[in-house]
């Protein structure tokens, strides 16, 4: 039997705001070999506020990138719905303004780090000469001007994620979702990553939400965390964490949270 986790209810946000997003009863299964359903999420309410920095928190196959997927599009709930500023995503026409940055990279090896962001434009009919001064500008807004013209294989892992969020802001996204993005560095220019994304979120103002198992990332980046519970995943607890940036995990607020956040998982 199933372990009943209670969870309490969303915080209030603007539903209608651009860029909030509502996930009401959202539940997800996957056919298996033996004929049976394996349900992967159950049941989750979750309101995210425009403008606002998420974390989805929780142990690993508890359903977090499979959520994730499901707020992008790849993935349609079985049962349940998801609204963009108050419109159903059936109906929902404002994709273009959705950007994901995944875990890997996934650089062309072929294009320098410019026609790598490019590539994000490049299936519209935006002007070519547009398309490189936009690509320039986000690889500048990351650090990377001076690199534009490298290739991936001449750039750190670090540099790579660079490129890889440059390619996902150049799109201007009202949303950002991010799965894992920056699991792959080591802590040093893991907490550098941290420390852009905040100073980018300050000026774009997007709505940014992002998967991790890493609490205390979860606690440096986000204004509230919601932890789920092992599969199939639901909603353990919403953590909205009060304390003002730039945050310090080693600060003694800040290993409070994390105690809490671990505690949960």
């Amino acid at each position: 039997m199933n372990e009943t986790v209670a969870a309490p209810p969303p915080p209030a946000t603007d539903d209608c705001a651009p860029g909030a997003i509502a996930l009401t009863a959202i539940s997800k299964w996957f056919d298996t070999t033996d004929g049976e359903p394996l349900t992967v999420l159950q049941n989750i309410d979750l309101a995210v506020p425009a403008h606002s920095i998420y974390a989805i928190l929780g142990a690993s196959g508890c359903g977090k990138s499979t959520l994730l997927n499901i707020i992008s599009g790849i993935l349609t709930p079985d049962r349940g719905n998801v609204c963009f500023g108050g419109v159903r995503a059936r109906d929902f026409t404002g994709w273009r303004s959705i950007s994901y940055m995944f875990q890997e990279d996934r650089l062309l090896p072929w294009r320098t780090a410019r026609a790598n962001v490019e590539f994000a434009l490049e299936a519209g009919d935006m002007p070519g000469g547009e398309r490189k001064t936009r690509a320039h500008e986000a690889l500048a807004l990351v650090g990377l001007a001076q690199f534009e013209d490298s290739f991936p294989h001449q750039l750190s892992g670090g540099m790579r994620s660079r490129v890889a969020l440059a390619r996902s802001l150049v799109t201007e996204p009202a949303i950002l979702l991010m799965d894992e993005p920056f699991s792959r560095l080591d802590a040093q220019t893991r907490a550098q990553m941290h420390a852009e994304l905040l100073q980018i979120h300050e000026m774009k103002h997007m709505t940014i939400v992002f998967v991790t198992h890493d609490v205390e990332e979860a606690v440096v980046l986000a204004d509230q965390v919601v932890v789920l519970a092992p599969r199939p995943g639901r909603v353990r607890e919403i953590v909205p964490i009060a304390c003002p940036r730039p945050r310090d995990p080693t600060d003694l607020q800040s290993i409070r949270y994390i105690q809490r956040l671990r505690a949960l998982i």
